[in-house]
């Protein structure tokens, strides 16, 4: 089970580079890109002050991060647990 939902774009080197980080440490996360569902960029445009920032990653307590680093992720992912 995931505990959080990276939206992305394909062609964001920010979002690739944590998306392999993640991968690497086993964490699971669902993937969402702002480009296909446009529901999704209005989530991002909220978390964001109306920019369409990424990654944005959506927490199961629905805080957001933008950007976050490998290490924000865990330490925020333990936190919910």
């Amino acid at each position: 089970m995931s505990s959080f939902t990276m939206y992305t774009t394909p062609w964001c080197g920010y979002c690739h580079r944590l998306k392999s980080q993640l991968d690497r440490e086993g964490i699971s996360y669902d993937v969402v890109d702002i480009e296909q569902v446009p529901d999704a960029a209005l989530i991002v445009e909220q978390a964001n002050g109306g920019n369409q920032t990424v990654p944005t990653l959506v927490y199961s307590d629905g805080t957001a991060q933008t950007n976050p680093s490998l290490a924000q992720v865990k330490e925020k992912i333990a936190s919910l647990a």
